[in-house]
């Protein structure tokens, strides 16, 4: 497939919940910084909607924490994250043959995600797919730079240092902090529907898909 014939010139996947069902290991980590900080613990269902922004949000927007308290619990989660966050990560069925199907197309890829970069790095050796990316955009390691907007920013960036074409870039995510994010930067966002977001999420995607079929079908047309 030539270049001039693809849809987008350059593919963004974010991690948790899009490749990596990471859920476990994170869900876990919220509940015991929640128990270090003598707070209710929400059940497990309520807790996987916690999964996707950066931990930091999650505290000031789930429990109206101000700056300094949310930035305290994210130092107690990532403290529990270390021990127990990398607990049963296992890549999503859908993923393996779109990524297999994206590289013999020629259309390069990148990872934003708002996870910790060395992590994500770490989480993709694990998974054995960190060759598929020409590079990995994350958080900072003191998470002073975690948004979506400037991840997805730095990503587009380091592809443009290497030769990509960015002129037509898509999304990949599961959450409405990928939509949001991307748009910053005027990029569609393809949702994936096996992750962590609710449905009320998908209304500003480009589209919502719900197998590799479909994903592949979003970006190759």
């Amino acid at each position: 497939m030539s270049s001039e014939s693809l849809k987008w010139t350059c593919v963004l996947f974010d991690l948790d919940g899009t490749i990596a069902n990471s859920a476990k290991g994170i869900t876990e980590s919220f509940a015991a910084t929640l128990n270090e900080l003598g707070l209710p613990v929400p059940p497990p269902d309520e807790l996987r909607t916690w999964v996707g922004p950066p931990p930091a949000e999650s505290f000031r927007v789930r429990l109206g924490f101000d700056d300094a308290a949310a930035e305290h619990a994210r130092q107690l989660y990532r403290k529990h994250y270390q021990r127990i966050g990398n607990a049963d990560i296992r890549t999503f069925d859908a993923i393996p043959p779109v990524l297999e199907a994206l590289a013999t197309a020629g259309i390069p890829m990148a990872v934003a995600t708002s996870k910790p970069e060395h992590t994500a790095v770490d989480v993709l050796e694990r998974l054995g797919l960190a060759r598929y990316f020409v590079t990995v955009s994350g958080a900072s390691r003191d998470e002073s730079i975690s948004d979506k907007a400037s991840i997805v920013g730095e990503a587009l960036r380091r592809l443009r240092a290497g030769g990509v074409d960015t002129s037509h870039p898509v999304m990949v995510g599961d959450r409405l902090h990928d939509v949001v994010g991307a748009a910053r930067h005027h990029v569609p966002t393809i949702l994936v529907d096996w992750g962590y977001g609710e449905p009320d999420e998908h209304t500003q995607a480009l589209v919502t898909v719900d197998s590799a079929e479909a994903l592949k079908t979003a970006v190759l047309g």
